[in-house]
């Protein structure tokens, strides 16, 4: 007879090392900053059951149980502008799964490098807030935190304002051109007479 030591279970244990509905299939989280804001895309991907879940900010958008294949892709939108987003899942080797994410087609490295050269995304604080400004300088839409804002644009001396306001404090994005080729046109938010510096995300 084994003793208690080499029992691998103990049936009157009401413990069980672990809960089955507890483990997780969470295999994959990207966090992707668009216009309207910082989205966080999280993947579930069950290697025994197939199963597949995209999570966009919290909130499930596909769901699918007991897939038979086990590579393949999820296409879902993200954001206001609905962004078309797209997990690929291949096979690396025996078991092992790989997952990239494509944004509008391309991977996301190379959307937030074209992202870098087409927006330009200033972080500040007015009234103990924090506002993330976007400009999309291709159709020259301003978002803040996440919402298109009205804008009115006119043409000044030296370049073009685009003036749009945050609760009480009148915001233009300037434009002017930087006389060099490579760097084309050099955007600057002013907010109450004062430029904010830009940052990355």
């Amino acid at each position: 007879m084994a003793s208690g030591d080499d029992s691998p279970i103990f049936e009157d244990d009401e413990s069980p090392p672990y809960s089955l509905e507890k483990m997780t299939d969470l295999v994959a989280v990207w966090d992707v900053a668009l216009s309207d804001g910082v989205h966080k895309i999280e993947f579930e991907h069950g290697t025994t059951s197939g199963k597949r879940v995209v999570y966009v900010d919290g909130k499930e958008e596909i769901r699918k149980e007991w897939m038979f294949k086990l590579v393949g892709k999820e296409t879902f939108c993200v954001g206001a502008a609905k962004t078309k987003a797209t997990i690929n899942i291949d096979a690396v080797s025996g078991f092992a799964y790989e997952y990239t994410l494509e944004i509008n087609g391309k991977s996301l490295k190379k959307y937030m490098e074209n992202r870098s050269k087409t927006t330009n995304t200033w972080i500040l604080q007015l009234d103990n807030e924090d506002f993330r400004v976007v400009l999309e300088k291709d159709t020259m839409d301003v978002w803040c935190n996440g919402k298109k804002m009205e804008t009115a644009g006119e043409f000044v001396d030296d370049g073009t304002e685009t003036h749009f306001s945050i609760g009480n404090h009148d915001c233009y994005i300037k434009a002017v051109s930087s006389g060099k080729r490579k760097e084309g046109i050099i955007h600057t938010l002013i907010v109450d007479n004062r430029e904010i510096l830009v940052t990355s995300r």
